[in-house]
């Protein structure tokens, strides 16, 4: 007897149809289940067997297997649970549906036959639009996430005997259906606003350069002057997010198995802040079957690094290829996978290992020597370094500046400067497959980045007065693309080069 149903499974970030058939035969009860299977559904066999029983159906007391196919490609996770209790049942003529085929079943069985939500709901939804299948069938929970593919039937049930019933065609399930006009209409609603941040005005005027251009950021100053909560601000004056990048964003988080919001997607930019402790891995991504790391959980958003020379060196080089390529390419013996990491890197550091060099605060002498100094700093590689177009300074907050009501600008007027500035890059680079200025490469920054001869010379005062490095030039040039964009500016000014000059702190050959 031969049973089969329609199911799908995570590839990267991707999913991949599918097919579970169930075969019994006469003789010793055995259960084997096929396929490259990972222990997750190797296990399935102890929840299938038991939430058929406690759902009233009669278990097969044979000698029976299953077969994922295609049967060449490691399969992991738990939604498969809900497909092969069907196949096997089919198999057991305890289902005479001839429409099993028809539907893509995913889900988790509990012992008494209940479903449970599964990770990776939305690759898998639009895989099975793409494929055209009547619809999908899944546990109530990953329903509104599944519903915002466009054009796709998606059918919540809560336990096995709903599913069957509605195979049987003995209840009626209504398709789920979301308003996406409704839940796009609360994008940008964090609490946090960049006028509760009080001083630091030239802070945050580079954090608007860097948001504008697209530009990594590094922020240098002693514990308590606001690096931190500068950093969590960012996200609130990115250009919106559109509902292409959020359905991006939305698919990355549902594979790494994050429980989406109640909305059934992610409405605002990803802000991800891991400790210094984390391992490449858990960066990077990877692990014996590969899944998103941090870069890729911030893709479309902002990842935050506090305390950079605190990050083990392996863990900070391994940034180098996600920053310059915007993906992150992980290699295993059966199978390579491609995870998106298109993200702003905004950084913290303190200018010594005591944090206090340089500082004005009474009492908070430095007490590093110079070698000190220089073997901390030199913790984040010249590589690394090339790829941060922003060093700004953060001083520590005066008493009548923190005890005065803040007067900066919020964060949704800043963020209208911002999208006119992206909307003027969007336009420049539209023939050049680039979106922002920090994009640029050498021969767009001679066509785009051309200066006058005033403009020329200060760059070139700049260089020789303050010990600019040589790889500071290509990154004031790009910032001062961006500057000229705030301003509306088609050409870059001297103005423009020498705000641009003033962020590249740590390229100055004597950092005083």
């Amino acid at each position: 007897m031969y049973g089969r149903t329609i199911s799908y499974a995570i590839h990267g970030i991707d999913s991949q149809q599918i097919t579970v058939e169930a075969d019994i035969k006469g003789g010793v009860l055995k259960f084997a289940i096929v396929g490259l299977p990972s222990n997750s559904i190797k296990e399935s066999r102890g929840r299938v067997s038991s939430a058929i029983k406690n759902s009233g159906f009669r278990f097969p007391t044979h000698n029976y297997t299953v077969n994922l196919a295609p049967a060449d490609i490691r399969k992991d996770g738990v939604a498969l649970d809900l497909p092969i209790a069907l196949a096997l049942m089919k198999a057991h003529n305890q289902i005479q549906s001839n429409i099993l085929q028809n539907y893509a079943l995913v889900g988790e069985l509990s012992l008494d036959g209940n479903l449970r939500p599964i990770r990776g709901i939305l690759p898998i939804a639009a895989a099975v639009n793409k494929d055209k299948l009547d619809g999908i069938i899944l546990p109530y929970e990953n329903a509104r996430e599944a519903a915002i593919v466009e054009g796709l039937n998606v059918y919540p049930v809560t336990s096995l005997n709903e599913a069957v019933n509605f195979l049987e065609e003995k209840v009626s399930i209504e398709p789920y259906k979301v308003d996406k006009k409704e839940i796009f209409e609360k994008l940008n609603m964090s609490s946090l606003d960049m006028f509760d941040v009080k001083g630091q005005f030239h802070v945050k005027r580079a954090i608007e350069v860097a948001a504008a251009g697209g530009h990594n950021l590094l922020m240098i100053g002693p514990p308590g002057s606001g690096k931190t909560m500068l950093a969590r601000r960012v996200p609130t004056i990115l250009p919106d997010l559109t509902l292409e990048e959020s359905l991006a964003t939305t698919k990355i988080h549902s594979v790494a198995g994050f429980i989406v919001s109640r909305k059934g997607i992610v409405t605002e930019r990803p802000f991800r802040s891991p400790h210094h402790t984390i391992s490449d891995v858990a960066l990077i991504g990877g692990g014996s079957y590969p899944k998103p790391g941090e870069v890729s959980l911030a893709h479309n958003g902002v990842l935050f690094l506090d305390e950079l020379p605190e990050f083990k060196k392996s863990v900070l080089e391994v940034l180098r290829q996600p920053l310059e390529d915007e993906r992150v390419t992980i290699s295993r013996a059966t199978q390579s996978l491609e995870f998106p990491a298109k993200f702003m890197l905004v950084a913290s550091m303190n200018p010594c290992p005591c944090g206090y060099y340089g500082s004005e605060i009474e009492g908070h002498s430095c007490m590093c020597n110079v070698a000190n100094i220089q073997r901390y700093r030199s913790r984040i590689s010249g590589p690394l370094l090339d790829r941060i177009d922003l060093h700004v300074e953060v001083p520590a907050v005066k008493y009548d500046e923190l005890s005065s009501f803040p007067t900066g600008e919020r964060s949704e007027d800043i963020r209208k400067r911002v999208n006119i500035s992206r909307e003027i890059q969007l336009d420049r680079f539209r023939n050049d497959n680039i979106f922002s200025n920090s994009q640029m490469n050498p021969k767009q920054m001679r066509k785009y980045c051309q200066l006058n001869n005033s403009g020329k010379e200060l760059l070139k005062l700049a260089m020789e007065k303050k010990g600019l490095s040589a790889r500071a030039y290509d990154r004031i040039l790009k910032v001062s693309r961006t500057i000229a964009d705030l301003d509306e500016c088609s050409q870059i000014e001297t103005n423009h080069i020498s705000e641009a000059v003033q962020y590249r702190s740590l390229d100055k050959k004597f950092w005083e």
